[in-house]
């Protein structure tokens, strides 16, 4: 267990929008920063980060919390494992008591495969730099390949003896479980034929050079392994398998070590294989990643465009199957993203120019020879075609199909001028064809709407109006106000009831300075006023006891003394509003009150509201009283009528007219 003192200081030292932005390209909003979301698949920006409150908002999604918050929720860390990922980022020794062996088998079975993966990480790592087999076949492989030892120790490279059960024997021995080897791909089992009960156990990567796949944030998810003999039997590159941790079309073999160079550079080279990643990072140029030998997948496009719009895609000079690749580019576009294509001269591909050129000389190649995909497209198909009017339509229209794929129409634009150019076809015919293809794609998507509209309305007759809570409503404006300004020091005008000479019941005015979460919680005392909602009550004593023991109270270590239901419950509160600017009404010359203005006005009438609400149910109580009772109803009809002058009297201090 981590100890109460290091969490307190991981929450004390941890800055959200630093974490945050090395998974999450953010831009400067006001006090704020915003950027695309990176739970669900947008082009807006709804996700916002308040460095000031330490709390996060995805409206697209609805999630929301606080540094650790994140880290479960866009990692999957479990809570101790988010702690410490924050405690190595801050460089802040971890205090642990020791676990339990009831608390060890609790671990969840995803934390469980994360841990075979890294031992397994570790177990090659040390069986390349350790053994003799390691250092004679595969430290030699990588240094022929011109890696340098800190390169190799940087991405974890290691090394699978060719035995048939050496690594699962000594997982075993080190107490993990064989059914977490079998589902993190690592070790295979089958049925033993010799013994009906019995099962063989086999290494997935026996003989291979092993290439670690990381998360964003630097977990082990699988692996890649390169044989290096000529069984020509066995693929020459091996893959995990799919399981729970890990999924090919969900990563990018490079992110941990490219993210920030990534968002700095504000452009992301994207390379086929893991040496191509390596050699080219080992000669400083760090913001390349890989799709790993598989078809680019949505998914991995918009991994990228958290940290960038922008991708340069590297092509070997004599790449196979360059046409098919070209499907990728389209879907780079679908994303709304800028592209550009550069090849490399014959014979050549990204780690053959990463390992043969300096630093400078690959930079100034990639600088003069990456083109405008349309360019690049162009060209390649227009080779294709010669002389052929066929072949030449056909490119034409193909060409056209990827401008088709760009959401913004001035980019569109500019992309069939460019065409017409290369092509020698008029633009109006190029307009003509993309305005048919939108049409087409527009009847289809229209009928889609159709037939969901349909579906949509059979449930929309059945559906009722519903109402909004008025009670819950201002159980969530009170917590809001103590988190914003508990600790405030405001002047109130307190209203005291006292009888006139002329025997009425009149609210007078009397001025008084408190803190604000002084004035609600004896506001609510007085009238005997306890929260409905649950979860509210709960956050509110809380917030109470937190402001009333501190005079600094602090946002982030309160968030810290809270699960994560409530976590997830604070920030939206508190981000409810935030969302308001993700519309820039300045730009509108609309320029929404700053709330810190009238802090007292907006506690005052939060409460005498809710007073007001409760007076009208508890109004409509007595009356529902005198309606079924048989009994004298004078004194019920005397409370009724009290509480109607009270209603009249607040009304008049809230400036409301009552009917």
């Amino acid at each position: 267990m981590i100890s109460k003192t290091t969490i307190d200081r991981v929450f004390e030292t941890a800055r959200l929008e630093e974490v945050i932005g090395d998974f999450v390209q953010l831009k400067k909003s006001g006090a704020n920063f915003k950027g695309l979301s990176p739970f669900t698949d947008e082009r807006t920006p709804s996700f916002m980060v308040s460095p000031v409150k330490q709390i996060w908002k995805d409206f697209s999604s609805g999630k929301g919390g606080n540094v650790v918050a994140f880290l479960m929720e866009h990692e999957h860390f479990t809570y101790p494992e988010a702690i410490k990922y924050l405690a190595k980022k801050y460089n802040i020794e971890v205090e642990e008591t020791e676990r339990t062996d009831e608390q060890k088998q609790e671990a969840d079975e995803r934390e469980s495969m994360y841990l075979v993966s890294e031992f397994a990480q570790r177990h090659f790592a040390d069986m390349l730099w350790n053994s003799e087999l390691g250092k004679a076949i595969g430290l030699t492989y990588f240094k022929e390949r011109g890696f340098t030892p800190e390169t190799i120790k940087k991405f974890g490279l290691g090394y699978c003896l060719d035995q048939w059960d050496g690594f699962t024997n000594a997982a075993l021995d080190k107490g993990y479980r064989l059914s977490y080897l079998e589902k993190t791909g690592l070790t295979i089992v089958k049925p033993d034929p010799n013994n009906p009960n019995g099962t063989r156990k086999f290494d997935r990567f026996k003989g291979r050079v092993m290439f670690p796949i990381h998360s964003m944030s630097g977990r082990v998810l699988g692996f890649g392994g390169r044989i290096l003999t000529n069984d020509k039997k066995a693929a020459k590159y091996l893959n995990s398998p799919e399981s729970d941790i890990y999924h090919k079309s969900k990563v990018l073999y490079g992110i941990f070590y490219a993210k920030k160079a990534i968002a700095k550079e504000d452009n992301c080279f994207l390379v086929e294989g893991y040496t191509d990643v390596i050699q080219l990072h080992q000669r400083g140029l760090e913001n390349v990643v890989s799709s790993s030998g598989t078809a680019l997948t949505p998914e991995q496009i918009r991994l990228i465009n958290r940290l960038t719009k922008n991708i340069t895609v590297l092509f070997d000079g004599d790449a196979a199957g360059l046409r098919a690749s070209l499907r990728g580019i389209d879907l780079i576009l679908e994303q709304g993203m800028n592209v550009k294509v550069c090849t490399f001269p014959e014979g050549e591909d990204p780690d053959s120019f990463a390992k043969n050129n300096e630093l400078e000389d690959i930079v100034g190649y990639l600088e003069g020879n990456a083109k405008d995909f349309i360019q690049f497209k162009a060209n390649l198909l227009a080779k294709e075609a010669a002389n052929d009017p066929i072949k030449r339509a056909e490119t034409v229209r193909d060409i056209v199909n990827s401008i088709a794929k760009i959401p913004d129409g001035i980019k569109q634009e500019i992309y069939i001028q460019e065409c017409a150019g290369i092509m020698n076809v008029s633009e109006s015919v190029l307009f003509s064809t993309l305005a048919q293809i939108g049409k087409k794609e527009s009847t289809e998507a229209s009928k889609k709407q159709r037939q969901e509209q349909k579906a949509f309305d059979v449930v929309k007759n059945d559906a009722t109006v519903e109402k909004v809570d008025v009670q819950y409503e201002l159980e969530r404006k009170i917590i809001e106000i103590l988190l914003l300004y508990g600790n405030n020091t405001e002047k109130f005008e307190d209203l005291v009831l006292k009888e006139s000479e002329t025997g009425e019941l009149v609210l007078e005015p009397e001025s008084v300075e408190a803190k604000v979460y002084e004035k609600i919680y004896l506001d609510l005392q007085e009238d005997e006023i306890e929260l409905a909602n649950e979860r509210f009550r709960t956050i509110y004593y809380k917030l109470i006891e937190a402001l009333n023991q501190s005079e600094n109270f602090s946002l982030s270590t309160f968030l810290g003394s809270l699960d994560q239901e409530m976590v997830s419950e604070v920030s939206s509160i508190m981000m409810e509003e935030e969302k308001y600017t993700l519309h820039n009404w300045e730009r509108k010359d609309i320029y929404p009150k700053d709330k810190k203005i009238g802090v007292a006005q907006l506690t005052s009438e939060t409460i005498l509201t809710l007073r007001c609400f409760l007076i009208k149910k508890r109004m409509s109580a007595l009356q529902g009283e005198t309606r079924e009772g048989t009994q004298d109803n004078r004194e019920t009809l005397e409370e009724i009528m009290n509480y109607i002058q009270l209603n009249k009297l607040l009304n008049q201090k809230l400036n409301r007219v009552l009917s």
